[in-house]
């Protein structure tokens, strides 16, 4: 009677053992196996209008987009005039020898391009006097939001240990930017913008 469980329990042992094995084996197999399926490449919506053009370069590597929306940006035209009369008029003749060159560069609705702002697109003196005025508004609540946060928080928060230096500091970047919100929108209630 006391060999039965004995070899009851030496093959119960050897079929858990052997089970474990080929498992083993098989995920081995399927591990070490390259997948042979094929992979599709990705769609790209991009938007294609008169005046863009894009390039995608695809490899074993990944992928390359380069994009233009607006291709030419700038279009081009080039002239040349060659003179040469012979004039002859009621005090005699005389000869003109002229030559020109011009090169232009022209915008996509066909206004040339001057260097500079086109007409009509360009800001107006109000415009320009509120982003000066903006700007100080910003400067001036930014210092002041900084000057409070560094009165009132800063002491307060760098006593916590461990991290107090680090609390002071993020206090400190956030009352200069809610001064620089504030004193945005101070400026534009005093400027009318």
């Amino acid at each position: 009677m006391t060999r039965e469980p004995k070899n009851l329990i030496k093959w119960v042992a050897i079929s858990v053992g052997g089970l474990i094995g080929v498992a083993h084996i098989g995920l081995l197999g399927y591990v070490l196996n390259p997948q042979t399926k094929i992979q599709q490449p990705p769609t790209f919506n991009i938007p294609n209008g008169p005046y863009s053009s894009y390039r995608i370069k695809a490899g074993k590597d990944g992928y390359e987009i380069e994009y233009r929306a607006n291709d030419p940006r700038v279009l081009e035209s080039e002239r040349s005039l060659n003179v040469d009369q012979n004039r002859r008029g009621l005090f005699g003749g005389g000869s003109e020898k002229r030559s020109e060159y011009r090169r232009d560069q022209y915008t996509m609705d066909g206004a040339r391009n001057l260097g500079g702002a086109i007409d009509g697109e360009g800001k107006s003196a109000k415009d320009i006097e509120c982003i000066v005025a903006d700007a100080g508004a910003r400067s001036q609540g930014a210092m002041a939001g900084s000057a409070i946060a560094a009165g009132v928080a800063v002491p307060a928060l760098s006593s916590v240990p461990y991290v107090g230096w680090l609390a002071g500091g993020w206090a400190l970047l956030l009352g200069q930017k809610a001064g620089s919100e504030l004193g945005s929108q101070v400026g534009q209630v005093f400027n009318d913008c």
